[in-house]
């Protein structure tokens, strides 16, 4: 399929690493090969101030460090910290500012993103600028004196806006070396963006979605190579207790062993979908980064090395009611919020995932009662394009 090709290559030892990194069965006395699972809270001290590397479970804890460890080789980084959830890494990452402080992020970003910048870190005396980054030369206008973090998503949550990450990062730099620039790769995860490499200084992840894959696990993540950054999260992690159980570890560091297989196949239904819905006549048009009518779809290319199964649609001459009955249509698709598992989900961002996004907000962006977001999952092509299409001739009907 020529929708498949003409990314960036795909990273070749990925999967081996994805399997491997962080895994040696030698760490355990009983060469046992999957990594066991750590429950307990505390750690017996040879002397009173002298451990072996873990002294309390939220400090640390070996099914955690296995997890950290595998998902920095993922993106080709030093260091990896995961968090109790995605929001749990928002918070952290916010704790590195003062009071005082400037945030710039996207006008398009995932709501509960938007709601504790705007409602809680505002409080704590952080001020957010919300900007369209798709055009990065204009980032200038809004780079103050007090900017000490840029955050963005790509692409974007719904609008599926895709960002110039290197650019982004040339123009904070310039500006101010001391900037912490951030990227959310929740919708690409590593094997198909590497925003480290893109110039990035921490790569952040609701684990939640993709990375766990199996929509039974709350978790964030965040790498980077810049030590002092690490070492500053590291401390965050800790004196904040926003860490993960180590139960938790266990699933993801699993799940991560199929994320590669996972990805291809997340893509290549994917297309099959957003082709399909884009020649369908109750469909006014779809968002979707892997067609060439998407607005920034060559930029994508360059970035990327694939897509993931994400993307939004319009329902044409579509309202509330419309798109109610087309989501109580659907037979495989799941209404739900999230993203990201093996089973596809569909939702109305505007009553659900982005209602906490003001109004006026929304309005601007285009998310409208019409607007369908979906997340194509592992089950036969064929029928999801059936259930999409029984569902949208139960709106006409209607």
């Amino acid at each position: 399929e020529e929708e498949e090709n003409g990314y960036l290559p795909l990273d070749p030892n990925f999967a081996t690493r994805a399997i491997h990194v962080g895994q040696d069965p030698d760490k355990w006395s009983s060469g046992i090969v999957i990594p066991p699972i750590h429950m307990g809270t505390t750690f017996k001290q040879d002397a009173a101030g002298k451990h072996r590397g873990y002294e309390y479970g939220r400090s640390g804890n070996p099914s955690r460090a296995v997890l950290e460890e595998c998902l920095a080789s993922l993106d080709d980084a030093k260091y990896g910290l995961a968090f109790s959830s995605g929001l749990a890494a928002v918070t952290g990452s916010c704790a590195l500012l003062e009071s005082g402080d400037h945030i710039i992020t996207g006008d398009d970003i995932y709501g509960g993103t938007n709601r504790y910048l705007r409602n809680v870190a505002k409080k704590m005396g952080v001020d957010t600028t919300f900007f369209d980054m798709t055009a990065p030369e204009t980032l200038n206008e809004v780079i103050q004196p007090n900017t000490r973090l840029v955050w963005v998503e790509s692409p974007t949550n719904p609008m599926m806006k895709v960002m110039d990450i290197p650019r982004i990062s040339e123009i904070i730099k310039r500006h101010n070396q001391d900037i912490i620039f951030v990227v959310d790769n929740t919708f690409l995860t590593p094997y198909f963006q590497k925003p480290l490499a893109l110039g990035a200084d921490i790569s952040m992840y609701s684990l939640t979605k993709y990375m766990n894959g199996h929509s039974d696990v709350i978790m964030g993540a965040m790498t980077t190579n810049n030590e002092d950054l690490y070492k500053r999260m590291l401390y965050l992690q800790n004196s904040m207790g926003i860490v993960p159980s180590p139960f938790d570890c266990y699933l993801v560091n699993r799940s991560l062993k199929t994320l590669a297989v996972r990805m291809k196949q997340h893509m290549k239904n994917a297309i099959i979908v957003a082709k399909h819905l884009e020649k369908h006549p109750s469909v006014e048009r779809v968002l979707c980064p892997a067609l060439p009518s998407h607005p920034h779809h060559s930029l994508a290319k360059r970035l990327w090395s694939g897509s993931s199964g994400m993307m939004s649609f319009y329902i044409k001459n579509g309202n509330l009611e419309k798109s109610n009955a087309f989501l109580s249509s659907l037979k495989v698709f799941i209404l739900a919020e999230s993203l990201g598992g093996f089973e596809s989900l569909a939702e109305l961002p505007s009553v659900m995932t982005h209602a906490s996004v003001p109004a006026e907000q929304r309005a601007v962006l285009g998310i409208t009662d019409s607007m369908i977001r979906l997340s194509i999952g592992l089950e036969d092509a064929n029928d999801l394009i059936a259930d999409l299409d029984q569902a949208l001739a139960a709106v006409k009907a209607h």
